[in-house]
């Protein structure tokens, strides 16, 4: 059971406000804090270089603390600087010629689509769509009817930036994998609030950021590939961290995931996504998200019992996010009028997920993501506050 005195004594701006969007960027704790500030203030001292050498053995040890987290091995674990990077360097790193077929979910994300429909245009590969079950989830059955030795990718959403909805990641990665596709997971809106565990998933790859759920600075994030997924992919974007200019005209590359990082980086920043997954670890990946769980769904009850609020989540498993409508207010406008009242929300649009919100008809969308740092009492004062613009 997580301390929630603890949590938010650690949270200094827990007390300011009623956050409510962790799926945005979240309130980081003070042991990040304390290593990104104090990083920086070394850097002041004696220079990058020098600081940077004196912190490299926990350095190191963050490859070992996201395996942990993640279910994976040390050397299968990247770092960048968020999960766009992350997300950018494994699909680029895909084989994708004339003929070839990438899948798609109805959740899938703007971040994501674009890259791939540009890159399906410039090979000559095609795009389909994964169609959805009753409930909003993938449909595994729909899936197998698509798949064929064509298909060199899935693209799966874990959790959708619109929405509470946790997709079926392990039947799609089976499903998937008995054609030879690989299987990239986006666990942006999952890592932190969600066990994300690579061997258990079964997927090839992971990209993550550390700035949501997770709890880490901005400009961090993190990337898994799988050993035994390595020698089918061809990493384009290398410099000399991710390999070595071994002669005139010959280089060397990495074999580990590390191939997938960039010489420069903030240490200050990696040293507090480091921090932010040792916190995680040690209050316990379960335990967060039995504490998320309770705090969205008292949410979702709560906003169901107010005349002319509209609950828009789908799925039949249901993770932190809460998307919802409230019947005479543009979501910018309920967003800042909650603003007013120390309420943060942020809001989704219907660009952000294409497919999804056309297909519900929808056109924006207020998005909550309490943590488990919010209170209980929190949750009910933010529900209050909603009712109040309905009146």
């Amino acid at each position: 059971m997580i301390d929630l005195n603890a949590v938010r004594a650690d949270t200094p701006g827990a007390g300011r406000r009623i956050f409510l969007d962790s799926a945005g960027s979240s309130l980081p704790p003070r042991p990040v804090l304390d290593e990104v500030i104090g990083h920086l203030e070394r850097e002041a001292e004696v220079g990058g270089y020098v600081a940077a050498r004196e912190r490299h053995d926990d350095l190191e040890a963050g490859y070992g603390v996201f395996a942990e987290l993640l279910g994976a091995e040390p050397d299968e674990i990247a770092f960048t600087d968020s999960a766009t990077r992350s997300w950018l360097a494994a699909f680029d790193a895909v084989p994708l010629g004339e003929g070839d077929r990438v899948l798609v979910t109805e959740v899938e994300y703007a971040g994501n689509a674009i890259p791939i429909l540009h890159r399906a245009r410039q090979v000559g590969a095609t795009v389909d769509t994964i169609p959805s079950d009753a409930a909003g989830q993938v449909d595994v059955e729909a899936l197998q009817e698509l798949l064929d030795e064509r298909v060199k990718l899935v693209s799966l959403v874990h959790v959708p930036t619109n929405g509470g909805l946790v997709n079926p990641v392990k039947e799609v990665a089976e499903a998937a994998h008995g054609v030879g596709a690989l299987v990239l997971l986006d666990a942006c809106q999952s890592i932190g609030q969600l066990p994300v565990r690579a061997e258990e998933l079964g997927v090839d790859l992971i990209s993550a950021t550390g700035r949501k759920w997770l709890r880490g600075p901005r400009g961090t994030g993190v990337l898994v590939v799988r050993r035994d997924v390595r020698s089918r992919l061809r990493p384009r974007l290398v410099d000399l961290h991710s390999g070595e200019w071994v002669g005139p005209r010959e280089i060397k590359l990495r074999e580990d995931a590390r191939v997938y990082e960039l010489w420069e980086t903030s240490v200050a920043d990696r040293l507090g996504l480091i921090a932010a997954a040792r916190y995680a670890l040690d209050l316990g990946l379960d335990a967060i998200a039995r504490e998320v769980r309770a705090r969205a769904e008292r949410l979702r009850q709560g906003l169901r019992a107010l005349p002319g609020v509209e609950v828009r989540d789908i799925g039949e498993q249901q993770a932190g996010i809460v998307t919802f409508t409230v019947e005479g207010w543009d979501v910018v406008g309920l967003r800042d009028r909650l603003a007013a009242e120390d309420v943060t929300v942020s809001t989704s649009h219907r660009g952000s997920t294409l497919l999804d919100m056309t297909k519900r008809g929808l056109g924006e969308l207020v998005r909550a993501s309490p943590h488990y740092f919010v209170e209980p009492a929190q949750v009910d004062q933010a529900v209050e506050a909603v009712s109040r613009c309905g009146r």
